[in-house]
């Protein structure tokens, strides 16, 4: 009813903020018994920017499957508005092949307009020896259809965003086979963002990017004009891009109305509340026994016994706070300190073919310096991981400190693990000379739990094999490590028990990670590669951001302009034309930052209609619907007047 109320009052404009576009309702799914979600609902509304969040294991990939209706509930519902168009972003595409360019992948996601373009070229193609009205009528009509769709501009989209996810434009027109899995995964996200469906389902979209394109896709999905569903471990990103957090926790959808800081606070909050409440149900119950056994054989209680027994129950039990929160509760220790130089580099150049990575590069690491390398992929970072190992051949000198005990974590490293071994036996055979008990406590952290231990490593998904070559490296008596993104493979929990321990860790360590929450918690200095040298910037993450906005110049971003064919010849210069075109450019500067302040108005106005507050007030909604309005309006016509002048330009010359 509450649905249908504010369907009614609204204007056909504004009713798709207030419906479900996707309702799901007392689903329950089950996996050999086991129930992953049981009565679980929730809903989500056009233009909902969503966080899915969970520990490992809890069911998050499986939801967006089931909405995509890969998977069937074993009861309840999911039922979709008519005009919801899905698209699904997940890692089983990371096999997909072909020997298309990655902008011909990117560009399917205009199926229409290119296949309207394909019949544009073989009339035209047709017309080169069979002129007829006909043809040119049809033609006509193709070319009115294809300008409808948008096709001409269709490749420049798709260009942008292929580079803005870190392809260069050279990139653009080589087959999608040349490219590994992680580089294949961005294009599909590319085709995916470009198809714009009305809901955008995303599970760990950051794990194959690197921070410049981590940034740009947060700028792309915060102005989404759909909604968008993400899971993912990169709490940065979700604070940058989501509005309300969805939690899967006892194979329950907890909906929080805000983002993931504000999910934690929140769920503090909620937790304290319940906690009262269950510890005050557990006073009264206790007090209640209490009565029940002392009078129990008195007569004359008997019926305020019998009464209290059946208060209790009735009672409607109150679950105790099981918190999901892990803490070390040990020390990852070594014996032996290095020296206090751990590796000098000096003179060092480096480069495959033509590819130069490091040219003539200095720098050294000391004892206790937590540094952590940032920076776009193919830059060279985990070259460079590899020269400061000593396992990548380089010109220059390289100079190990005294008494230095490397521990090296990367994908490749995982090649090392003992795949016969149990979980538990290829820690034991670390060396590290730890206790079973202190042992299963590290593996602990590391989600693996109980009889899990005993799994032998080769039935292990390369996710878990990552967790225990990270648990081997963090035990071992290395007093300097390098870790090559050791958080790609880690939820929340386990990232937490990541960065406790790399905080008490008293040695040194490299670190390369894409994932900025973990770097302002662990690093205190910041390296970079630039003009092939190693950058430092002596200070936590978050001086070094501060200090690159500062000092990073401000690009003006401009217009686009629809391209027009060549004219064959350039026309004179006519001086009224050169005055006009002034005039015109003027103007165009003013209205273009009339159009910016604008859309930010736009965009505060649709923020006040979403507040609940707003729009469950008839009063206040139609004052904000009525501004809304009108800022639409004056953004039409500023865009509206921003076009005219830049027609008016190109007839100029």
């Amino acid at each position: 009813m509450e649905e249908g109320w504010h369907k009614a009052r609204l204007s056909p404009t504004f009713a798709a903020v207030f419906y479900h576009m996707i309702s799901i309702s007392n689903i329950s799914y089950y996996i050999g018994g086991r129930p992953l979600y049981e009565n679980a609902s929730m809903f989500i509304r056009p233009n909902d920017k969503i966080g899915l969040i969970g520990l490992n294991g809890r069911g998050k990939s499986t939801l967006l499957k089931i909405i995509n209706g890969d998977l069937s509930v074993n009861s309840g519902s999911i039922s979709k508005a008519k005009d919801c168009t899905l698209g699904f972003l997940n890692q089983d595409l990371l096999s997909y092949q072909s020997e298309d360019a990655i902008l011909t992948v990117a560009m399917e996601a205009f199926k229409e307009a290119v296949d309207t373009q394909r019949q544009i070229e073989k009339i035209l193609h047709k017309l080169e020896t069979e002129y007829s009205d006909d043809l040119v009528d049809k033609l006509t009509k193709l070319q009115e259809k294809f300008e409808h769709l948008d096709g001409y501009t269709m490749q420049a989209k798709a260009e942008e965003v292929l580079e803005g996810i870190g392809f260069t434009t050279k990139d653009l027109h080589r087959p999608l086979r040349e490219f590994s899995g992680g580089w294949r995964m961005r294009v599909m996200l590319a085709k995916l963002l470009l198809e714009k469906p009305s809901c955008l389902m995303l599970d760990e979209p950051t794990n194959h990017l690197d921070l410049p394109s981590i940034e740009w896709v947060e700028n792309y999905l915060r102005s989404y004009e759909g909604a968008v569903v993400i899971v993912s471990h990169d709490r940065t990103f979700l604070d940058n891009v989501i509005t309300k957090t969805v939690e899967v926790t006892n194979q329950q959808l907890v909906t929080y109305e805000g983002n993931y800081s504000f999910y934690l606070e929140e769920k503090e909050l909620r937790e304290e509340i319940q906690n009262n409440a269950y510890e005050n149900q557990q006073a009264k119950i206790r007090q209640t026994e209490r009565f029940i056994e002392r009078f129990r054989s008195k007569a004359t209680k008997a019926r305020q016994v019998q009464s209290r027994v059946k208060a209790l129950e009735r009672m409607d039990l109150i679950d105790e706070v099981v918190s999901d929160a892990a803490t070390v509760n040990f020390k990852f220790t070594f014996n032996q300190p290095s020296g206090r130089h751990v590796v000098t580099l000096k003179d060092i150049s480096k480069a495959y073919g033509s590819n130069q990575i490091l040219k003539h590069a200095n720098a050294t690491i000391e004892r206790g310096d937590k540094i952590a390398l940032i920076g776009a992929n193919g830059k060279g970072k985990s070259t460079l991981l590899r020269i400061i190992a000593n396992t990548e051949p380089v010109e220059g000198e390289r100079t190990i400190g005294y008494n230095v005990i490397y521990g090296f974590y990367a994908q490749h490293q995982l090649e090392s693990l003992h795949v016969n071994n149990e979980i538990l036996d290829e820690l034991k055979q670390s060396g590290s000379n730890k206790t079973e008990q202190e042992l299963r406590n590290v593996l602990g952290c590391f989600l693996f739990t109980d009889d899990d231990v005993f799994k032998k490593i080769k039935v292990l998904s390369g996710g878990e094999k990552s967790r225990v070559a990270l648990a081997k490296t963090l035990i071992s008596e290395a007093n300097f490590l390098l870790l090559d993104e050791p958080t790609n493979h880690l939820d929340f929990i386990s990232e937490n028990i990541l960065i406790q321990a790399l905080q008490q860790y008293q040695g040194s360590f490299v670190v390369v990670s894409h994932n900025r929450h973990f770097v302002s918690q662990v690093a205190n200095k910041i390296w970079y590669i630039e003009n092939y040298e190693i950058k430092e910037y002596p200070g936590t993450y978050e001086e070094y951001e501060y200090w690159r906005k500062q000092n990073t110049p401000v690009n003006v971003v401009e217009k686009p302009v629809k391209k027009e064919k060549p004219v064959a010849k350039e026309a004179p210069v006519d001086s009224n034309n050169t005055k006009k075109t002034k005039a015109l450019q003027q103007e165009l500067s003013k209205v273009e930052d009339s159009i910016l302040k604008l859309e930010a108005e736009k965009q505060q106005a649709e923020a006040e209609l979403a507040k609940p507050e707003i729009y469950s007030n008839p009063s206040q909604l139609e004052i904000h619907q009525a501004q809304f309005t009108k800022v639409e309006a004056a953004l039409k016509e500023a865009t509206r007047r921003w076009e005219e002048i830049v027609n008016q330009m190109e007839s100029l010359g």
